[in-house]
């Protein structure tokens, strides 16, 4: 699902093209089926390719290895020694038809939307651009013979990539967006437990790029305090908090524990309108000097520039 091979290519990946030290595994022949019958060949050239694991991968296969082991003890004699990662229990390799039937199988128990075993090497491919990696990258990991393949092939992901890169970009850049405030934020005493309160900054769209933030320890509570500004949407809300609660733990002489963004619980048509932010704070108190007397116990400030001027003496001798 994360490593996007082929069908054939799994169904004939042996243990020796495997390293779970190393963390990497080789695709360097492949099954191919024709009317049923299996034929073993070696994958065009550019097919030919060394994937990397990552840790889980890797834990994966040494239990799955561990299982497989077990069942060679098993079933004894009988067990059938192809020397390939999946096999069947008693060790046969497995069929790519085989392999398909019983991925439609699992997707129907599953309940969810219907999907093609060969769709998984789509998705890895999708979940890897998405993720900011090169194309050229993506390409080599499916053992695709050009770039342009790799590039024709998912022209409906790139816009998406496009987009994320642009706001990635603008968000490298801090801005601050400006805000009034409506009504001082008061943080009651009710809202704090012990030393930290927690409270919610919620942002609603009110006409155009007019948006009003009130800040409140429940949704059903009293306002603690609103501000109001003009954004392009929920992240400039959402900054706007921000500033607005670290300004007021500024001047109060409070810490800004944590500030957690939860704009994603809404769903998708209404994220435009609203924003969601959780705020933890806490009380800082530092000492002062007021009533502060000397500790006793320590030696009087001469003796111990005489010893001081002493041991320099000494050294220098």
């Amino acid at each position: 699902m994360f490593l996007g091979p082929r069908r054939g290519e799994m169904a004939a990946l042996p243990w020796t093209e495997v390293s779970t030290d190393a963390l990497w595994l080789r695709i360097s022949q492949q099954i191919v089926e024709v009317a049923y019958k299996l034929y073993g060949e070696a994958p065009k050239a550019d097919s030919v390719r060394t994937l990397s694991l990552s840790l889980e991968s890797g834990d994966n296969l040494v239990s799955f290895r561990a299982k497989q082991e077990q069942k060679r003890q098993e079933w004894g004699d009988a067990y059938v020694e192809t020397g390939r990662v999946w096999t069947h229990e008693n060790g046969e390799a497995l069929h790519p038809d085989w392999i398909s039937r019983r991925f439609t199988r699992l997707v129907e128990l599953s309940g969810l939307p219907p999907v093609r075993l060969h769709d998984l090497r789509h998705l890895a491919a999708t979940l890897s651009l998405l993720a900011g990696t090169d194309i050229k990258v993506v390409q080599e990991k499916l053992g695709h013979s050009s770039r342009q393949i790799t590039s024709d092939t998912y022209t409906s992901v790139l816009p998406e990539m496009m987009r994320a890169e642009a706001e990635s970009v603008m968000a490298v850049v801090p801005r601050e967006v400006p805000f009034q405030v409506r009504t001082p934020l008061t943080i009651p005493e009710r809202a704090w437990q012990g030393d930290i309160a927690v409270f919610f900054a919620h942002g609603a769209r009110q006409s155009g790029e007019t948006w009003a933030v009130g800040a409140q320890t429940q949704p059903d509570s009293d306002l603690l305090g609103m501000i109001t500004l003009a954004g392009r949407g929920q992240d400039d809300a959402a900054n706007a908090a921000v500033k607005w609660i670290r300004d007021h733990c500024t001047a109060h002489d409070l810490e800004l524990v944590r500030v957690e963004n939860f704009n994603d619980r809404y769903p998708e048509e209404q994220r435009a309108d609203f924003s969601l932010t959780r705020f933890t704070i806490a009380r800082s108190e530092s000492p002062g000097v007021d009533g502060w007397a000397l500790p006793t116990g320590l030696p009087p400030a001469a003796s111990r520039t005489a010893r001081g001027a002493s041991k320099g003496h000494r050294k220098a001798a």
